[in-house]
């Protein structure tokens, strides 16, 4: 959530962030009006609480002096104070989390650059890298292609577990395993340090990185426990400074982490959506920075160029599209997406879908985690967070088996996969 001093100071920044969102700017005015709400309730708190004090001595003095009564009437008093308190300090947290509970509805600051638009059909081109693979034959999508190859159960799968699951099969397994290790030996050479996160995590940690009422229908609760199954390792990632205030010099940390991750994706989808493009369990490759407000966007680009080179390297032709103000997430300051070209989408005429996503939130989820920074001469702010995509196994096996698929019905391994493959360089039908 934003700084609610920020929106004291800036309500006007804010109201104009929103209108560009298609938000209701009276939000702003919503929050200022709960946050004085608060403050005043908590100030009759801390009188109490001054009042308290007050009594006690009284009481102290009257014991000192041996008188009983006026001693009793005091402690009589203490008593009838402590309540008050008690019950004024339920009033205060109920008017506190009344407020955050708008204070959270509203979006982040959108950068001057993020451009209008009323979805994800005026999202802006940047650019595109490589052309768009070519065949003199019928090409098959990847479903045809992990049929025949072998490569995939999806029957067994919807029987046994449900529509959206998957089984892969023989050397989908390896490449699977050998996207996610050439990824993840990329970043550690660029000074990344690699993290495997917990696969679940509890509502504190979790609402820190994620709006929940925006996630329902995404994210996976563990019944009759206070977990939930990640959609990301950017969530356990971003909490893993909760409630910690680093110093100056422990920024940049720059992290690579691995996950299985869980969505639920409910909604009606396409064809296109069928295979493993869209499913309930995939695994990712994460990036995720945190670092001093006045570097995030340099190190938005320098996740971004991390992304671009893995698909550059995997000779997969794609290109890079900003989000729009109708389409971006309330977290996200500024976000561009890498979308592989997938010759086998849009009933194989091909379309480019989305693999990768780079965020920055600047500090909106550290103010919910309370993730902050002390500088050097002492003062205090909170942190900037970043997350992206470096890469996802299930739509990147899809971009190689459509893209580098045979006229003899094999599928060629990219030359980067090739040490991570055992010595495949092939897929081949099975005899």
């Amino acid at each position: 959530m934003l700084d609610i001093n920020l929106i004291r100071e800036h309500p006007q920044l804010i109201k104009a962030s929103e209108k560009r969102r298609k938000h209701n700017p009276e939000l702003v005015d919503k929050v200022l009006s709960l946050d004085e709400t608060w403050k005043k309730e908590l100030k009759v708190k801390e009188d109490l609480n001054r009042k308290r004090n007050v009594v006690s001595e009284e009481i102290n003095q009257a014991k000192k002096k041996k008188d009983n009564k006026t001693a009793e009437k005091k402690i009589q008093e203490m008593r009838e104070i402590i309540d008050t308190i008690r019950q004024q300090e339920d009033k205060a947290d109920a008017a506190l989390k009344k407020r955050n509970e708008v204070l959270g509805s509203i979006g982040n600051i959108l950068h001057e650059s993020v451009p209008e638009g009323k979805d994800d059909s005026e999202n802006k081109e940047i650019r595109v890298v490589g052309k768009k693979t070519e065949f003199k034959f019928p090409l098959k999508d990847h479903i045809e292609l992990g049929l025949e190859l072998d490569l995939m159960d999806l029957d067994t799968a919807a029987k046994n577990s449900g529509a959206r699951f998957y089984y892969l099969k023989n050397e989908a397994v390896l490449l699977g395993k050998a996207i996610q290790l050439f990824a993840i030996d990329r970043l550690l050479k660029k000074g990344y340090n690699l993290i495997q996160t917990p696969l679940m995590i509890n509502r504190a940690a979790l609402e820190g990185g994620v709006n929940l009422k925006d996630f329902a229908e995404t994210i996976y609760k563990i019944e009759g426990e206070d977990l939930y199954l990640i959609a990301t390792s950017e969530h356990p990632l971003v909490a893993l400074k909760r409630d910690i205030t680093l110093q100056e010099k422990d920024l940049p940390i720059k992290i690579v982490g691995v996950s299985t991750c869980f969505r639920k994706e409910l909604g009606a989808h396409g064809r296109d959506d069928k295979g493993i493009f869209r499913v309930h369990e995939f695994n990712k490759v994460e990036q995720i920075v945190y670092c001093k407000p006045e570097e995030s966007y340099t190190f938005f680009n320098e996740l971004q160029k991390n992304a671009e080179l893995l698909f550059k390297e995997l000779e997969i032709p794609f290109r890079v599209v900003q989000i729009c103000t109708g389409d971006i997430g309330n977290k996200q300051a500024l976000q561009y997406d890498i979308e592989a070209w997938m010759p086998g989408q849009n009933e194989k005429k091909g379309a480019y879908r989305e693999v990768t996503s780079c965020s920055n939130c600047l500090d909106y989820q550290a103010v919910a985690l309370n993730t902050k920074l002390k500088r050097d001469d002492g003062t205090k702010i909170y942190v900037h967070m970043l997350n992206n995509t470096a890469i996802t196994d299930t739509r990147t096996i899809i971009a190689i088996l459509e893209n580098f698929q045979t006229k003899d019905g094999t599928v060629k391994i990219p030359k980067a996969l090739w040490p991570y493959m055992g010595g495949i360089t092939e897929i081949k039908r099975k005899k």
